[in-house]
């Protein structure tokens, strides 16, 4: 063995490849393709662990039992559903379904005064 190392790694492989020029694309692409798989596997990892994470709640629907007025221009009438997007403590984040003025926060109170939410 030469005391060359490296270099002659790099020599014999650019002369297996039909020059420097050709070894440097194909570095060049073989990097490229392991970057945007990598990318891709990891938003999809990302993704799933957020799926996991969503609370119970968010994908539960719940129905107004009686009318009401909450904040600023929701009215929930006898009927109406509506779902969880956030809670923090009495603060309730609401989307009412169909409605396109979403979403409102209201208390908790409010919730279980007017509906099955509990």
């Amino acid at each position: 063995m030469s005391n060359l190392g490296w270099y002659q790694v790099m020599t014999t492989a650019a002369k297996k490849v039909g020059g420097p020029q050709n070894l440097f694309l194909l570095t060049l692409s073989a990097g490229g393709v392991l970057y945007k798989g990598s990318e891709v596997a990891i938003k999809q990892v990302v993704k799933k662990v957020k799926n996991l994470n969503k609370k119970p709640e968010a994908i539960k629907t719940y129905t107004a039992t009686a009318n009401g007025k909450g904040s600023k221009d929701l009215i929930l009438n006898i009927g109406d559903t509506y779902r969880i997007l956030e809670t923090d403590g009495e603060s309730v984040l609401i989307e009412k379904i169909g409605d396109s003025n979403n979403p409102y926060f209201v208390s908790a109170d409010f919730l279980r005064s007017v509906s099955d939410f509990a």
